[in-house]
């Protein structure tokens, strides 16, 4: 059926479009002849082809056409976490550079106990803003309650919180404690399935991340055109991320397997060793080894081999570029 001249963009709804889609999810199925005043439909994946009458087409849930259309541009927001994290890399060298100047705008932090003092005096100084990104969930309650103390101090300076977590967090019981004790109306939380490395950012004029792998080593930027790229980077992470108040969405209504274990699936196709899927996930390597069990369980799978098989032709990987789990 060739597509007439549409009036709005293929990623758009008409009014016609909503009508004979709402006949479809009621009739199960709609005649193809009918859709030519609404190309929008089969654009936007709406339909798919009857198995047993070409001449009829079904209803795809919307959630699952908002997954498929969606994929792309996942895709590129990971290309564009990748390249975020190389110029992270990139930058550290750089550092050693500017150490000893106070007033140029990157500087080296060498030490916890003087990181930990400078995110403190920074956060406790905030008067508008502060957004984090906190990859992993596993926090001893000591941190989590400094952290506390630093946020209560900004938020009486009349600052509002941004947290991003990962999907894991929303089982830890520090921080259901410490987001029991924030005003709701001043803080916003939401995880999400992978993230880059920890960020900090405080009223829009100043930033902390990691210069280290093991974190005792970390850049202060005050650079305003970086502080305007981490905040770009941060926002499309938040966009992509859900609210801690709602459920991740649904992997599927036929398999049962968390979003956690939907993550850990990809990277397992994608030939990651168990070790970095748990440093990728911020979970220990005993609770990734777990979900990796109860995957092989959900699928029947016989062995690793199998599992990745399994992972792909259950349409829970993109199959684009599979490699050995």
């Amino acid at each position: 059926m060739d597509n007439q001249p549409h009036p709005h963009s293929d990623r758009e709804l008409c009014e016609t479009g909503i009508q004979l889609y709402s006949e479809a999810l009621r009739n199960r199925r709609i005649a193809r002849a009918a859709l030519g005043p609404a190309p929008c439909l089969l654009d936007m994946a709406l339909l798919y082809p009857d198995p047993l009458d070409d001449a009829w087409l079904c209803p795809v849930l919307p959630s699952a056409a908002l997954a498929h259309l969606l994929q792309p541009i996942t895709r590129e927001i990971h290309e564009r976490v990748r390249l975020t994290a190389s110029l992270v890399d990139s930058l550290a060298p750089l550092s050693a550079v500017v150490a000893e100047d106070p007033n140029l705008s990157i500087t080296l932090l060498d030490g916890k106990a003087l990181i930990d003092a400078k995110v403190g005096e920074a956060a406790r100084a905030a008067t508008q803003e502060i957004l984090t990104v906190q990859p992993g969930f596993s926090r001893e309650r000591e941190l989590m309650m400094e952290g506390l103390s630093r946020s209560l101090s900004a938020i009486e300076r009349g600052a509002r919180l941004r947290h991003l977590y990962q999907h894991p967090a929303r089982y830890s019981p520090h921080i259901k404690e410490y987001l029991e004790n924030v005003p709701a109306d001043r803080l916003e939380v939401r995880t999400v399935e992978q993230t880059v490395e920890r960020l900090i950012i405080v009223d829009r004029a100043l930033a902390f991340i990691p210069a280290s792998t093991d974190r005792r080593t970390a850049l202060e930027i005050r650079h305003p055109a970086l502080i305007t790229y981490l905040i770009q980077v941060y926002e499309v992470l938040w966009a992509q991320a859900t609210p801690i108040t709602e459920r991740p969405p649904a992997v599927s209504r036929d398999t049962p397997v968390t979003s956690v274990q939907q993550s850990i699936a990809r990277l397992l196709v994608e030939g990651t060793t168990d070790e970095v899927v748990a440093r990728r996930m911020g979970i220990s390597v005993r609770t990734c080894r777990s979900h990796i069990a109860k995957l092989m369980q959900a699928l029947g799978a016989s062995s690793r081999t199998h599992l990745g098989a399994l992972l792909i032709q259950s349409g829970l990987v993109d199959p684009e570029t599979p490699r050995s789990v």
